[in-house]
């Protein structure tokens, strides 16, 4: 039914972004004309939590050693922008993206959904 899923990240640097993505993340990309990259995603999952607020969506990078992804990206000069903390469902940080937007990465300690057969 499905063939994947499109994320949209708003920016107030979209073109620092995207380089960003491109050059340090590495996230192999089109160009739909004039610079508008798409880039693909690793396997995605999602998830539906309760509110008692409103309606709010959150993106977030999973990774599978969060310390061993943060030595790597400290080569390429990227600071971390949120210390990791242990919760329970997993170790949740941040990096900053040139825009100066946080984005959020974790190391899932729960069953993953990404890699489950069609």
């Amino acid at each position: 039914m499905f063939v994947g899923s499109h994320v949209i990240i708003y920016s107030n640097d979209a073109d620092a972004d995207r380089a960003f993505i491109a050059d340090v993340l590495g996230f192999p990309h089109v160009d739909a004309g004039a610079g508008w990259l798409i880039f693909r995603l690793p396997p995605a999952e999602i998830a539906v939590h309760p509110t008692d607020g409103g309606e709010r969506h959150e993106f977030y990078l999973m990774c599978e050693d969060i310390e061993a992804l943060f030595d790597k990206l400290a080569g390429a000069g990227v600071e971390v922008s949120r210390d990791i903390t242990e919760e329970r469902w997993g170790r949740l940080a941040g990096i900053p993206l040139p825009s100066g937007a946080g984005l959020p990465v974790y190391q899932p300690l729960h069953p993953v959904a990404y890699n489950l057969p069609d």
